[in-house]
């Protein structure tokens, strides 16, 4: 199966955002997307862009992407947190994810970040065995904590 690794440009935001809803169907949460292709392309490609991102391109079509931004860790300094990886379900089983999240790894080495940090859902146990391939410490001894906009609005300042 023949296919292109390569830095995402703004003309690919819409395919990125169609993958993004796939994930979301597979991950149970059809509903849970609410970003915007505007706020996609200004995250990514607008003067004060966010993100970078790469996809995996077949016959001018996107069958893939891994999304990531830089973060700061105040114990390790420079580091990179990988949003997602997601490949359409069809094109999964042919390497391409093992390559877009191998591009992200290449980013941290010209980085010199200390460390990549991303979520897995405990239940999907294909990412987690790819993940395992590359010796990924899995922590149970960390919690996530998210606010979202409703619970941020209702914080009195």
């Amino acid at each position: 199966m023949n296919y292109t690794i390569r830095k995402a440009v703004k003309d690919d935001v819409p395919a990125m955002l169609g993958l993004v809803k796939e994930l979301a169907t597979y991950e149970k949460a059809p509903d849970a997307v609410e970003v915007s292709l505007a706020e996609m392309e200004a995250d990514g490609f607008g003067p004060n862009a966010i993100y970078s991102a790469f996809v995996a391109e077949m016959e001018g079509t996107i069958v893939g992407m891994a999304l990531y931004y830089t973060k700061y860790s105040t114990w390790k300094g420079k580091a990179i947190y990988l949003d997602d990886i997601i490949v359409n379900e069809k094109y999964r089983r042919y390497g391409i994810g093992g390559k877009l999240f191998e591009e992200v790894v290449k980013v941290c080495k010209e980085m010199g970040v200390r460390k990549i940090d991303w979520q897995v859902l405990d239940w999907n146990e294909p990412a987690i065995q790819f993940y395992k391939k590359y010796n990924t410490v899995f922590s149970s001894e960390w919690m996530n904590c998210t606010l979202y906009k409703k619970e941020l609005d209702n914080i009195k300042l």
